[in-house]
């Protein structure tokens, strides 16, 4: 079992950073790769980043340039760098993790096994 909790969350303006953080505990080799989604209220919940133990990353289309995805030197720990944030990502932000990743299906979250509870990101114009 893997337990996730996020966190860094909160309210910034247009244009501004949040750091999201994501720490896992309990059977880390089950962590080996870890995504970020987010879930607005009345949309599909969708595949932000995601990378893998390798450092190897993948991101969605419209936050490549402005989110960073990293793990933490001991590789239990997920973060995501939000810049030139938008009010259309104001959402709720889930980590997820799996004990391998896919390439082709690193967006998708029936892919992954474990789930952090959520952190609100609200982004005002």
């Amino acid at each position: 079992q893997v337990q996730l909790v996020e966190s860094g969350g909160g309210s910034v303006q247009a244009g501004g950073s949040l750091r999201l953080s994501c720490a896992a505990s309990g059977d880390t080799a089950s962590t080996y790769c870890m995504g970020w989604f987010r879930q607005a209220p009345g949309k599909e919940r969708e595949g932000v980043a995601a990378i893998d133990n390798n450092g190897r990353t993948s991101y969605a289309d419209s936050v490549k340039g402005r989110f960073t995805v990293s793990k933490g030197n001991a590789k239990n720990t997920l973060y995501l760098q939000m810049n030139s944030l938008r009010p259309e990502e104001t959402a709720t932000y889930y980590c997820a993790a799996r004990g391998y990743c896919s390439r082709s299906s690193w967006a998708r979250s029936d892919w992954y096994k474990y789930w952090g509870q959520g952190t609100q990101v609200t982004v005002s114009s």
